[in-house]
């Protein structure tokens, strides 16, 4: 004759296979799915913890840090170096090629390279080319962009929407896959 701390575990095992059976959603809802095939999280091992990982940057959004970290740097016509100080696709050419991508160094090139990107879909790393081809910019997200403007001025941020380098944008050009 089985005990009654027996009888209550007994009652307590069906009762659980019975409600793992039907579990309640996140909405209240019941799920016929079993609790094996629902994804639970790995048990944390209690001396070490994983660190929730961002995501790997893209060459886009690595090349436009690349090129952020030239801010301040006088702008020169032809350089394209911070030594040597950049203009606006001397920049870009710099930027790329620390991560070992050949662009040229010619805006006019740029508005050649990669592929055409809609405004609405630009993404970190995008190459601005603006009216008259003279001038580019590289996207860096939440509508700025880092350029090197002209002659006696130093590489710097623009936010688009509040210049005039918004309304002036031709083309924007994805020159790495993503």
């Amino acid at each position: 004759m089985p005990n009654p701390l027996r009888r209550a575990l007994l009652a307590l095992a069906v009762a659980a296979m019975v409600f793992g059976c039907a579990t309640a959603g996140a909405n209240g809802e019941l799920s016929s799915t079993p609790m094996a095939a629902v994804e639970q999280p790995a048990p944390a091992s209690p001396t070490h913890r994983s660190p929730t990982r961002a995501p790997k940057p893209t060459i886009g959004e690595r090349a436009a840090r690349i090129a952020l970290s030239a801010v301040g740097i006088p702008y020169r016509w032809g350089g394209s170096s911070p030594a040597s100080g950049f203009d606006c696709s001397g920049l870009i050419y710099w930027a790329y090629g620390q991560l070992g991508i050949e662009l040229p160094h010619s805006s006019y090139a740029l508005y050649g390279e990669g592929r055409r990107v809609a405004r609405s879909r630009m993404r970190a790393g995008d190459v601005l080319v603006f009216s008259g081809l003279g001038h580019v910019g590289l996207y860096v997200g939440r509508g700025r962009m880092v350029h090197a403007p002209s002659s006696g001025r130093l590489v710097e941020i623009v936010r688009l929407g509040s210049s005039n380098y918004g309304s002036r944008i031709v083309s924007v050009r994805r020159v790495v896959p993503g």
